[in-house]
């Protein structure tokens, strides 16, 4: 299977999904907010450093869960700005 190549946009987009996320983590460790959510220390690096923009709507739910954001606030935060 092939996958379409993401656009600026969706890059930018997932940017500001780890920007975010980091973010919130604050002083927790990237090991034990990982461990909390059920995902990979690794995949939670991927995220927040933008090298995987487009995670797994479950991946990103446990992460925020764990971080206490909300969905809403999430896409809010990180929806594409339109002009």
């Amino acid at each position: 299977m092939v996958r379409t190549p993401l656009t600026p946009e969706e890059r930018e987009r997932g940017e500001r999904l780890g920007l975010l996320l980091r973010a919130a983590r604050g002083d927790r460790s990237m090991a034990e907010v990982a461990a909390e959510a059920g995902v990979s220390a690794e995949t939670l690096r991927k995220i927040e450093t933008g090298r995987a923009p487009t995670p797994a709507f479950f991946t990103v739910a446990a992460l925020a869960g764990v971080l206490g954001l909300s969905m809403d606030e999430l896409v809010a935060r990180c929806a594409l700005v339109t002009v």
